[in-house]
């Protein structure tokens, strides 16, 4: 029987492993027995993280804004283990919810150096890794967003920025599927991740955007870290260039 949560041996970087989908990815992982190289801006919760998890090889931090950063993430993953077999561009941020009239050229600026440049980069250099080892390959998945795929209203910074990071996704897939490196991106809708409940209007409308989702809940994080799991398997080893939603069916409507 086909394991698709069999990770033993695998080298798997993870940006934004400090909270969220990221550090509950890097928990799961971690007891499958992969090897992890963790990165975070947040230096603090990305030590808290590797301190949680005894046999993390490494962790540092990490500025996906910033190129040479995501060049170190990706080169401390060769320098360690000889080789990068899976990539988890997972670092992200949101807008603060206002009319589209309303954005400042800063907000626009954030939300595309952090969900799209920064997507960018790590597919950038983890494809180049990948090509570069023996055996050559890889799975990278990005971490989208509904807003990606569709409109959201009093997000446009961050719909436009995730709407980015699905068309990286598509192209990166095409360009270097021949050369044994498979892309594919997940699409959640909201979830109770400190990204969401940090923000005190978006903890407020929760209730009301689970009442409007058709399963009546919100998705919890552990359900997308499941998809993302079925997304990165070596097992799963025809699916490429999707942007998978994971949204509880809103999207059907």
């Amino acid at each position: 029987m086909v394991q698709l949560d069999n990770f033993g041996g695998q080298v798997i970087a993870i940006t934004g492993a400090g909270s969220g989908f990221g550090k509950l990815l890097a928990e799961t992982l971690s007891a499958s027995g992969a090897k992890l190289v963790l990165s975070d801006v947040n230096e603090e919760a990305l030590r808290q993280v590797e301190s949680a998890l005894s046999d993390v090889h490494k962790a540092l931090v990490c500025d996906v804004t910033r190129e040479d950063d995501v060049v170190g993430m990706i080169g401390a993953a060769n320098a360690e283990y000889g080789r990068l077999d899976i990539l988890v561009n997972n670092a992200g941020l949101g807008s603060p919810p206002k009319l589209l009239t309303e954005v400042t050229e800063e907000e626009l600026d954030l939300n595309y150096n952090v969900n799209t440049k920064g997507v960018f980069f790590g597919i950038k250099h983890g494809i180049r890794q990948m090509l570069a080892q023996d055996p050559k390959g890889g799975v990278i998945l990005n971490v989208s967003s509904m807003a990606g795929i569709g409109g959201a209203p009093l997000l446009g910074p961050y719909a436009a920025a995730k709407h980015g990071v699905v068309g990286l996704t598509k192209t990166a897939a095409c360009e270097f599927a021949r050369h044994g490196v498979r892309v594919n991106a997940i699409c959640p809708y909201f979830s109770p991740t400190p990204l969401v409940t940090q923000d005190e209007d978006f903890a407020a409308r929760i209730k009301g955007m689970a009442a409007n989702s058709p399963m009546a809940r919100m998705g919890d994080p552990q359900e997308i870290v499941t998809v993302m799991l079925m997304l990165m398997s070596p097992a799963n080893s025809f699916m490429n260039g999707q942007a998978i939603a994971v949204d509880g069916g809103m999207s059907a409507i």
